[in-house]
């Protein structure tokens, strides 16, 4: 076959990347009081040697009532950012390849155990609980205490937070910035009709329930390093009857673009137990297939994509631009030297593990 587009370099505004492969962010729940901690440096450090051609931290809290569970790393202090600056020291040291962060406010999904201690909501006023905030009073679940609903002080304390931590993450050194518009965290509250039932300039119309995330967005940017991207993760459905469309995703990836968006990564759902998701491999596909055809940014395809021939055929059906691997990284953190031997291409490798390459595939590294 032709040399496979998988391997091939792209542009994300001024970023050069060495081939479609994007590691996605991955929650921990390793930080304590919202500090990276030596997990996240042995996390981050295997997969710095991937081969990927970006590497993005787990998003990050701009402040601590933005934290899913008492476990998440934040950026919203001189400690947090001192934690990650060390663990960026660490791969750094041993790595060049780029890396990003992306940014967070779980909303009314806040103050919940982590996920192998069941994930319920921790009730403000409990050991590591807190009151959570949305753009309504509608609880994420029957179970949970309903959120807080976010006043004009509160709009604007979430939004110079989200400042805040773009500044610090430009003292860092990171090279881009996502930030998370999905997944039924804080911003997507705000988009979908379901969460958000506000009655002022906020809420209503879908130029009102994108107000605020755009806002953020806007923000962001302005605060961010002007030469560095940033970007955007979307939900582009909430799969549910009522809910976010594709086609008001549709709508705001312009609106985005508009605002000097320099990619955008295709995920769905997050907002309420009761989505019914057509979960199979390649399952959200179809949307980021509808983003590629509106828009002219570079498009990120997510979501069950594991094996080697699937993420070429994405890119060369025009579908995506990248590909953004998860857990199939936490399941094989190799995953594109497996990728580049099995297309017969070439891929870097730390000199140090270069005499791991089999003895059949002499030109695997350089």
């Amino acid at each position: 076959m032709n040399h496979p587009i998988l391997f091939t370099p792209m542009q994300v505004g001024n970023l050069e990347l060495v081939n479609r492969i994007v590691i996605a962010p991955m929650q921990q729940y390793s930080a304590e009081d919202g500090q990276m901690t030596d997990w996240h440096l042995m996390h981050l450090g295997q997969l710095a040697s991937s081969g990927a051609a970006a590497l993005t931290i787990e998003g990050a809290a701009v402040n601590p009532e933005g934290r899913t569970t008492y476990g998440d790393s934040g950026l919203y202090s001189d400690d947090t950012e001192a934690s990650m600056a060390r663990v960026l020291l660490g791969v750094r040291r041993w790595s060049d390849i780029p890396i990003g962060i992306q940014l967070n406010h779980s909303g009314r999904k806040g103050s919940r155990q982590k996920p192998w201690e069941g994930g319920a909501q921790i009730p403000p006023g409990q050991p590591n609980g807190w009151k959570t905030y949305a753009p309504s009073p509608i609880a994420f679940t029957a179970a949970d205490k309903p959120p807080v609903a976010l006043d004009r002080d509160g709009l604007a304390a979430v939004r110079n937070a989200f400042v805040d931590a773009a500044r610090r993450a430009s003292r860092l050194g990171l090279d881009f910035i996502q930030i998370l518009g999905g997944h039924g965290y804080l911003l997507h509250q705000f988009l979908s009709p379901l969460s958000n039932r506000r009655d002022d300039e906020y809420g209503g119309a879908l130029e009102n329930r994108m107000r605020f995330p755009l806002e953020v967005f806007e923000a962001v940017r302005d605060a961010f390093a002007h030469e560095r991207p940033v970007t955007m993760r979307v939900s582009a459905t909430d799969w549910m009857e009522g809910g976010w469309s594709i086609e008001e995703t549709l709508t705001f990836v312009k609106a985005l673009q508009a605002r000097g968006c320099a990619a955008i990564n295709v995920s769905s759902g997050g907002l309420s137990p009761s989505q019914q998701i057509p979960i199979g491999p390649g399952y959200q596909l179809p949307l980021a297939r509808a983003v590629k055809q509106a828009t002219t940014l570079p498009v990120v395809a997510v979501g069950l994509i594991t094996e080697f021939e699937q993420a070429e055929s994405i890119l060369r059906s025009g579908d995506a631009d990248f590909i953004a691997l998860a857990r199939a990284m936490l399941y094989d953190p190799r995953w594109p030297w497996h990728a580049a031997a099995h297309f017969g291409t070439q891929i870097r490798a730390p000199k140090q593990y270069l005499r791991s390459q089999p003895s059949g595939l002499r030109n695997l590294f350089y």
